[in-house]
């Protein structure tokens, strides 16, 4: 079987050479330096868990290698999107730019930015520095690591790099060596990922399963698969109170309002 992983990885790497050529590293730098600071990303999730209701990330992709394509070029609309998460109660957004497997682009982030208050977590194949910098230029105010991309050691310098940008991190894991791994950065933001990007196979026990070895010094974010309202409940009750949703909202012809039905009433005790 194919390993999707290495694939997307490999055609990150070859994207990145690409954009360097077309847009300098001196380029982007012009452009972060007329944005305003970045949203506080982990202190909206905060405020969420602070009023006793769960935290959503709620992601904007029009397609993936699992699902296929969500919505039709005319009904992808980034924007609107965003704005009705934002009127729905989403803590923050996730938006895809990947382009060849996820039909995202740094357009999508901006049009969510311009339409919405809520912090954005650029969600990408991380492999360059280059990619955190383009992030913050973009007006992006957090980056997504994934543990089985890269050494976790050049995540750690890439850490460095976005804390000096003002980007928040969220670590991805989906086993329990990546979760040790994960453990060794600075972030609060450890996600555990029930879809293994290998084979894109889910399993929302993979949370449950992982989440000991996480202490309560961190923010356990729940990634995959979370598209009923008894995966939210079987989460909550074992103190999961942050979740990453995507697929199940994308699907609908109003992802804002199928973010509001599927966490209407849940609170956290």
């Amino acid at each position: 079987m194919t390993n999707i992983l290495d694939e997307i990885l490999a055609t990150k790497r070859r994207e990145i050479v690409e954009a360097k050529r077309n847009t300098p590293l001196a380029v982007l730098y012009e452009k972060i330096a007329k944005l305003p600071a970045t949203k506080d990303f982990v202190g909206a999730i905060i405020a969420k868990r602070r009023e006793n209701i769960p935290a959503v990330i709620a992601e904007i992709k029009k397609q993936s290698p699992s699902a296929g394509q969500f919505r039709a070029d005319g009904l992808f609309e980034p924007a609107r999107i965003a704005a009705s998460y934002e009127a729905n109660g989403a803590a923050c957004l996730s938006v895809l730019t990947d382009a060849q497997y996820f039909g995202g682009s740094a357009d999508d982030v901006r049009a969510a930015r311009a339409s919405c208050a809520l912090p954005i977590l650029r969600k990408e194949f991380i492999v360059d520095p280059y990619q955190i910098v383009e992030a913050r230029a973009m007006g992006a105010d957090a980056v997504l690591f994934i543990v089985d991309a890269l050494p976790i050691e050049q995540f750690c310098e890439l850490e460095k790099l976005a804390g000096a940008l003002g980007l928040a991190v969220l670590v991805e894991s989906h086993t329990e060596a990546q979760i040790q791994q994960a453990l060794t950065l600075e972030t609060s933001l450890i996600g555990i990922n029930n879809r293994d990007l290998t084979r894109f196979a889910t399993d929302v026990q993979t949370t449950l399963r992982l989440l000991p070895q996480v202490g309560a010094d961190r923010i356990v974010v729940t990634e995959s698969g979370i598209e009923s309202t008894q995966a939210i409940d079987l989460m909550i009750k074992n103190g999961v109170t942050t979740f990453l949703v995507g697929g199940a909202l994308m699907q609908a012809v109003d992802p804002g309002a199928a973010l509001k039905r599927l966490f209407q009433d849940k609170r956290l005790a």
